[in-house]
């Protein structure tokens, strides 16, 4: 299990079942020439709870959920875990 704490102060935990699964990782792929498909791919990745947690999370004052702000925290989560990651 990889978790941690991102640097805007996101607490998350991603499995090691999500880790691991290649159809994750041909979402990943395919991210890169289709943006389209990150919402399916961050919902893989973190489940639907902690996706809705990551959205309220990053939430601006109009409602708005910055579509850099959610691609920055999931590559934060992945190269680090954050600032106090670890994987168990």
């Amino acid at each position: 299990m990889i978790s941690g704490t991102t640097s805007s102060g996101f607490a998350f935990s991603i499995s090691d079942d999500a880790v691991n699964d290649m159809e994750l990782f041909e979402l990943f792929a395919e991210a890169d020439q289709n943006p389209l498909v990150l919402p399916t791919l961050i919902n893989r990745l973190l489940g639907t709870e902690q996706k809705k947690r990551l959205y309220d999370h990053l939430r601006n004052e109009n409602g708005i959920v910055p579509v850099d702000k959610v691609g920055d925290e999931v590559i934060e989560m992945l190269k680090g875990g954050g600032a106090d990651g670890k994987k168990s």
